[in-house]
């Protein structure tokens, strides 16, 4: 299991679009494969930083899980709704793996 990061860069101005944004993702990931643990928006501090958090089996998984989504309705509908409202500035991703305790199995030399 891997867990992706996405760290965005949003618009201050436009925090509500970006919240509509991530209340869509909250339907369509989910039912294209990827366990959703959220979208987080500013709240307070940076008014710039906001972040989407999914578990998924495997890289090879992703790319199927990204083609499902890019032909989702309502998945294609949101990148299409991103690209008119423009509130989104930068979108990194990083892949992470669980690797601490107690979540994992500890395992003694």
């Amino acid at each position: 299991m891997i867990t992706c990061f996405i760290r965005y860069e949003i618009d201050p101005f436009k925090v509500s679009a970006f919240e509509e944004y991530a209340r869509t993702w909250g339907q369509a990931i989910p039912r294209c494969g990827a366990d959703l643990i959220g979208y987080y928006a500013p709240h307070e501090g940076s008014s710039t930083v906001a972040y989407g958090v999914y578990n998924i089996k495997n890289l090879a998984e992703y790319e199927a899980y990204r083609e499902r989504l890019r032909n989702d309705p309502l998945g294609r509908a949101n990148y299409e709704f991103a690209q008119k409202e423009q509130f989104i500035r930068q979108e990194d991703r990083i892949f992470l793996r669980l690797a601490s305790v107690p979540h994992s199995e500890l395992v003694r030399p």
